[in-house]
């Protein structure tokens, strides 16, 4: 589905050029709560396929590792760093007591292998907790882009990539054989001068089209005129300034342990529905 080299490029150009990285400075401060929520003290940490050192250098485990997608997205800091692909992890089973990953895991071709390596690699009772962009995420550009592009041309190439959505990715944990499965939501807006401006933005993320089946003929400028014109009608402010909903959907999963809770077997509860509906 995704051109990966292509995605890899546009990275490294958006990092030569100074990367905006206020979404992954988001997720970096939202993952290091959600780890102080935890309660937990990790030894080997996994920082998996984060386009940027964010995750890795909040990181409070005695070790530290990081498999980057690029050698320009490293970054440095107090982990050991790697260069890799997320869908061959070079890892031995049982490796880490946590994996992590922000806002790199939506460009995998296969979702549920990456989940099933990662569970491989961590020990019994080990956490893994990954954000990745869910499906309320750009809706407003993708409607605007195939709008105008079926109003000019009768037709429309994807020019926004499919984001996930959250009860397919909750069986995708089980799935991975991951215990405790949770996905919840960070649903924000923000705000910019046009259409433009966001397409700015998303170019200083490494963030363009990598679809494979994306259109490879130049476009006509009228193209993208008459989409930000409906996109100013539609999604603006009275200030005039634009909407952007961006979806951080966190997964959040254990490796099995005797020492988790288990659900009760059937018919294993103490009070029978019925009564439990009349003390309502």
């Amino acid at each position: 589905m995704f051109d990966r080299a292509l995605a890899a490029r546009r990275l490294d150009r958006a990092l030569a050029q100074g990367a905006e990285t206020f979404l992954l400075e988001r997720a970096a401060e939202e993952l290091a709560e959600r780890l102080a929520l935890a309660k937990a003290e990790f030894t080997d940490a996994l920082d998996l396929a984060t386009p940027g050192p964010q995750a890795a250098a909040g990181l409070r485990a005695a070790r530290v590792t990081r498999l980057a997608p690029t050698a320009a997205s490293l970054g440095a800091g107090r982990f050991t760093g790697l260069v890799g692909d997320a869908e061959h992890l070079p890892f031995a089973a049982e490796s880490f007591d946590l994996v992590v990953s922000l806002l790199g895991l939506h460009l995998a071709d296969d979702l549920p292998g990456v989940l099933i390596q990662a569970r491989r690699a961590l020990r019994p009772d080990g956490l893994l907790l990954a954000a990745i962009p869910g499906g309320d995420t750009l809706t407003e550009l993708r409607q605007c882009l195939l709008s105008a592009e079926a109003e000019m041309t009768g037709g429309a190439s994807p020019r926004v990539i499919p984001f996930a959505d959250a009860r397919a990715l909750g069986g995708l944990l089980q799935r991975a054989g991951l215990a405790l499965p949770v996905v919840d939501s960070d649903r924000f807006t923000v705000r910019y001068a046009d259409m433009f401006a966001l397409m700015g933005d998303l170019r200083a993320f490494g963030a363009t089209n990598p679809l494979t089946e994306r259109s490879r003929k130049p476009e006509r400028r009228e193209l993208f005129a008459r989409a930000a014109a409906e996109y100013a009608q539609r999604f603006s402010d009275l200030d005039g300034r634009i909407r952007a909903t961006f979806e951080i959907l966190w997964l959040t999963g254990w490796a099995p342990h005797p020492s988790q809770p288990k659900p009760l077997a059937p018919g294993a509860g103490k009070v029978r529905l019925e009564d439990a509906i009349k003390r309502r």
